[in-house]
């Protein structure tokens, strides 16, 4: 039976970092009435959580813990949550709304749905946020602010119990994605998994290496801030790549790819297509930084104007300076390959870098040209009306 207080009650299960931080970020609102209950199979951290500020109580029974809740936020790693669902799933309060925090949710969602009772809500979702350094004791109420926080309702969830994990991301300080499950799970494999793999990736080349020694001390930061992934909770990374094994395999496979287009330009001494890309992802990563697509409800449909001024690095002087200053430099000038016989190669084909920048000047001329023709329109429409 369904209690009188169930909906002033939230349920952390799992109260490390994502938790943790929950609790903190809820608690900082000072929402009247609400009590945050926690739970964590390790009874020492939930202590220690109800000690940093995270929680009003913890409790180190699971079915106690979730009794009463309106609703159960589920913060544990990915392979331990069906062993959480099967633990809650005859305890957890009728029209109760559950959720989760973890980085898959294609299994999650088909573990929600074999797992509990068609009486509660389960809501899939995932912050995207987090740090290399796990544990309560890094925890911290703003650890969301400002990120996307991914929903991913149960096809048969309430409207009721979306809204009420649209206002958790909220309260925490996220911006709400709806996402589809798999398509969640292909994205998050691209800009969250991926890096994860090749952070661990370079670090485990280089340390294996004879030279190691001499490599350690020449690494500064931008070694650190590249691996710094590495740092992350093994386990936690072993269940997002086993519950999201083909995603990430596509990431890596296309990852391979472009690798091997920026060695080709290096072998075949393609120079300025290699300047035209490194200037092309300096002035696309600015743009993003300066306007997160996904967090700007106008986004769709932005003039582009405003990464005028990078693009056109792609055209300008700076890129001719630096493709000369190459030139000067005798050893690093390669000669056109000869065939057998001393003929010449044939033309090759246009690289991708070359056909990206070839595609930004028609862009810009075309641009300019639309200006041009809108500037006479103007002359002419002044001087119908004189």
């Amino acid at each position: 039976m369904k209690r009188p207080d169930a909906k002033k009650r939230i349920t952390i299960i799992g109260t490390g970092l994502i938790g943790g931080s929950l609790g903190m970020a809820l608690k900082a609102n000072r929402l009247p009435g609400l009590e945050i209950v926690g739970h964590d199979h390790d009874r020492g951290v939930a202590v220690k959580a109800e000690k940093a500020g995270a929680l009003d109580r913890a409790d180190h029974n699971a079915a106690r813990a979730v009794s009463g809740a309106g609703m159960v936020i589920i913060a544990v790693p990915i392979l331990s949550v069906r062993e959480v669902m099967q633990q809650i799933a005859q305890h957890v309060e009728e029209g109760a709304v559950v959720t989760d925090t973890t980085s898959t949710k294609a299994h999650v969602m088909a573990w929600a749905k074999e797992l509990l009772p068609e009486y509660v809500n389960f809501v899939g979702g995932h912050p995207m946020a987090g740090k290399e350094t796990t544990g309560i004791e890094n925890a911290e109420a703003g650890l969301f602010q400002g990120k996307a926080y991914c929903v991913c309702p149960a096809v048969d969830a309430s409207d009721a119990a979306v809204k009420s994990v649209l206002g958790l991301a909220r309260l925490v300080g996220s911006e709400p994605m709806f996402i589809d499950a798999d398509e969640h799970d292909i994205y998050a494999a691209a800009v969250s998994h991926l890096p994860l793999m090749l952070s661990t990736a370079l670090f485990s080349m280089l340390r294996s290496s004879p030279a190691w020694t001499d490599l350690g001390m020449m690494a500064s930061s931008g070694f650190e801030d590249v691996t710094r992934l590495a740092s992350g909770d093994p386990a936690m990374s072993h269940g997002i790549w086993v519950t999201n094994r083909e995603a990430v395999i596509h990431w890596l496979e296309r990852m391979t790819d472009e690798l091997r287009r920026f060695r080709d330009m290096l072998v075949d001494a393609q120079d300025e297509t290699l300047l035209e890309t490194f200037y092309k992802a300096q002035a696309d990563r600015e743009i993003f930084l300066r306007e997160p697509p996904a967090r700007r409800a106008e986004a769709v449909g932005t003039d582009v104007d405003t990464s005028q001024a990078f693009l056109s690095m792609l055209v300008g002087g700076m890129l001719a300076k630096n493709i000369q200053r190459a030139k000067e430099l005798p050893e690093l000038t390669k000669e056109t390959p000869q065939r057998p016989g001393g003929k010449e190669e044939p033309e090759r084909p246009r690289t991708f870098g070359e056909r990206v920048a070839e595609g930004i000047r028609s862009d810009l001329e075309k641009r300019e040209q639309k200006r041009e023709e809108q500037a006479r329109s103007e002359q002419d429409s002044a001087g119908d009306e004189k």
